[in-house]
């Protein structure tokens, strides 16, 4: 089937997996048809998308209308058959946008969250029926989608895992940062993601206290999103006496390099979608720990190729203190979680059959 012109759209203002799985769509998609790009101008999206061909669009919140009619136009005059968005909050805009258009191009979404709740009403009923598919990041997400959507105006959902790459570090990037943290021989605790509560950096700090006689260091890897809570991070490392053991380090592209000097990954949310972190840590050989609960289920098979805890502090020490004293389990951990991220998590594939699904909507 004729590849189509796409357009990849997120005026999402942060860069988390959601984003960095939009522009992943668009560098692999551009290769393979026509694909435009349209993100917020001044966001951290826009500052990290480092490409001469995107184009900026404000976002309104209380008047989509404004930035639906300059979307409807760039449709039309681009010749876009399928708008790509990943956002939530984005419908609104793209639905507009198509339904002002003369071309009325087809919609796919990406849903990389939980829906909790029935959209049975007038105006989410219009929405949705104007979505051609709903691509699901997990089976799980699929589930909620069928289960919330009514079936009269449920888009197509098909389930398609998000993918990642593996990377070719440079060495010498690895020693330089290690020696720039004064890592020396510790053991490395990592979390990555956005600093706010709901990544459970607290966790990692309060796992570490429990361990305080052993070796070991936790990297705090992320930009801030609340700056309260940073402080109190930052506050809690004192009372628990861990200065000496816990560093911040602060947004970084380079998150693969700063993934080598890990021991282990953890993932601390109470319900991740997917967890994006998940894999690329699986992809340079880390062992992972993740909640269990929500996207690492269908990712990790516990004991066999990463550890899921219980979302307290104990537990997540517990795990911590068995891969620290259990080299050759770590080790073992790592490369079958790698073995299964080669297997069925490459981005290449995965995009390629989400290009496939969208081709055929």
């Amino acid at each position: 089937m004729k590849n189509k012109n796409i357009l990849e759209f997120c005026l999402s203002p942060d860069l988390g997996g959601l984003e960095l799985f939009m522009v992943s769509c668009y560098e692999r998609f551009k290769e393979k048809t026509n694909c435009n790009i349209i993100i917020a101008p001044n966001t951290k999206l826009d500052n990290y998308v480092e490409d001469d061909e995107k184009i900026h669009l404000e976002r309104n919140k209380f008047f989509p209308i404004v930035p639906a009619l300059k979307l409807a136009k760039f449709i039309d005059e681009h010749e876009i058959d399928m708008i790509h968005f990943h956002w939530t909050k984005d419908i609104a805009t793209v639905v507009l946008a198509k339904t002002l258009s003369r071309r009325k191009p087809q919609i796919i979404q990406t849903r990389n969250m939980t829906m909790t709740r029935f959209k049975d009403d007038v105006y989410h009923k219009w929405l949705y029926k104007n979505i051609t598919t709903m691509h699901a990041v997990t089976y799980q997400v699929k589930e909620q989608l069928e289960k919330f959507i009514p079936s009269d105006v449920r888009p197509n959902v098909e389930v398609v895992y998000m993918g990642t790459k593996e990377q070719q570090i440079d060495p010498s990037k690895v020693s330089a940062i290690k020696q720039h943290y004064n890592l020396n021989d510790s053991f490395i605790v990592g979390i990555v993601g956005r600093i706010e509560e709901a990544k459970g950096q607290y966790l990692v700090l309060e796992a570490v206290a429990k361990l305080k006689e052993l070796n070991i260091k936790a990297l705090i890897v992320g930009h801030t999103m609340d700056e309260t809570y940073l402080n109190h991070l930052k506050e809690r490392v004192k009372e628990l006496g861990i200065e000496d053991k816990i560093i911040f380090t602060g947004f970084t592209k380079e998150v693969d390099t700063h993934m080598q000097l890990f021991d282990v990954n953890i993932l601390a949310t109470p319900k991740e979608t997917f967890g994006l972190v998940v894999i690329e840590a699986m992809m340079n050989r880390v062992c992972m720990i993740a909640t269990n609960n929500g996207g690492p289920l269908e990712i990790i098979d516990d004991e066999k190729d990463g550890l899921l805890f219980d979302r307290s502090s104990d537990d997540l020490a517990k795990k911590i203190a068995l891969l620290y004293n259990d080299p050759a389990l770590k080790e073992e951990l790592a490369l079958a979680g790698y073995a299964k991220a080669k297997h069925k998590f490459d981005a290449d594939v995965q995009l390629a059959k989400l290009l496939e699904v969208m081709n055929e909507s």
